[in-house]
């Protein structure tokens, strides 16, 4: 199956509740992520992570969708071949 490079970018509006959900998400699928920034954006009351992935799509597919159903949390992604 091919593999994909692409960003992933989450933001949080309900970090006391998702935090540690979402970090062990993160934690699962680590093996996919090359790099990852996170920043609180404080007058938004928001915190919003920025990945950076390597997979297939299915894979990716998968992390997004468990963070997706998070609530409280929103996630898009871009990706292309290489």
């Amino acid at each position: 199956m091919d593999r994909r490079i692409g960003t992933v970018t989450i933001i949080v509006t309900n970090r006391t509740s998702q935090a540690q959900k979402v970090n062990q998400i993160l934690c699962d699928y680590g093996e996919m992520i090359i790099g990852r920034m996170g920043l609180p954006y404080a007058p938004g009351n928001l915190h919003i992570i920025a990945l950076i992935v390597h997979a297939t799509n299915d894979e990716i597919g998968a992390l997004t969708g468990k963070l997706g159903a998070l609530p409280g949390v929103s996630v898009k992604s871009s990706l292309t071949k290489i």
